[in-house]
């Protein structure tokens, strides 16, 4: 919880100057406004004072006491500010993959170590997320719901065709517990199942590959060049340098020769499930 001091500069304190002003304006008291939106007058202390953010619908509820004559500011500044905070989630060297991921029609990519953000639950994100140097606990909700976020694509009737590419040791890894390894790899295999996402699995048969020195990603856009993502120790980089896009698919030709066919490799992904994270 921030200090008294700081509450104010958060989003949550933000908006709860807004209303104080609003609700003011019109006249009325805490204990007035609760009643007119069928609340406790705890609740509108508390959003006020920036102890609390708003549950969801809450603004327009506000927007729609005609005293408060908000005209829907309630409703788009708690919009405005959830939108800022997410993207704040987001690390600078990382948002313009974000951008080219979204607007892919076609995404590529190797993983060696972990499940790719795109298909991470949200408690397996949380225990990543948590484990990096620095990590703040007070920002990690909105760290995982922008991690979420960037998974609507896989939603999305115009969905990208994914072929994702993982080395096996990353369902022995185990991240956060056994539940939360257990639901991510029966996720991973839910999704191994749909028609446009194709997961295969490299076999820890396979000793030495070309996949060992780190992960990658690979967009292809509709009427522009390729983009590709490059995992490092420090930040991410993001290029569209045709030499590191050719290395980058030829490598990515390569990983697949090594790895398992789609069913086998969605099967090896549920007996891991089945038998060691129960």
């Amino acid at each position: 919880m921030p200090a008294d001091d700081s509450r104010t500069r958060t989003p949550e304190g933000v908006f709860g100057k807004e209303l104080r002003y609003y609700r003011e304006r019109a006249g009325l008291s805490q204990t007035e406004l609760a009643a007119l939106v069928n609340v406790s007058h705890d609740v509108i202390s508390k959003i006020e004072t920036g102890e609390r953010p708003p549950a969801d619908g809450f603004p327009e509820r506000l927007d729609a006491v005609p005293q408060l004559d908000t005209r829907g500011g309630l409703a788009r500044l708690w919009g405005w500010l959830k939108e800022s905070t997410r993207h704040k989630a987001i690390p600078g060297w990382f948002a313009p993959w974000t951008h080219f991921e979204a607007q892919a029609a076609t995404l590529r990519s190797y993983e060696p170590m972990l499940v790719p953000g795109l298909f991470q639950t949200a408690d397996y994100a949380r225990a990543i997320l948590g484990a990096e140097p620095g990590a703040e606990p007070d920002t990690r909700d909105e760290q995982v719901a922008a991690r979420m976020d960037r998974q609507v694509i896989l939603e999305r009737a115009d969905a990208p065709q994914i072929w994702s590419v993982l080395d096996e040791a990353v369902l022995h890894r185990c991240i956060g517990s056994t539940k939360i390894m257990r639901d991510q790899l029966e996720h991973l295999a839910a999704l191994a199942g749909r028609p446009r996402v194709t997961i295969q699995v490299i076999p820890a048969a396979v000793r030495e590959h070309a996949g060992l020195l780190g992960g990658f990603a690979i967009a292809e856009l509709d009427g522009s060049p390729g983009m590709v993502y490059l995992e490092t120790s420090a930040e991410g980089l993001t290029t569209d340098s045709p030499a590191m896009l050719a290395h980058a698919m030829f490598r990515f030709d390569t990983l697949r020769a090594e790895a398992l066919p789609r069913v086998p490799s969605r099967d090896l992904i549920m007996k891991v499930a089945e038998g060691k994270w129960t």
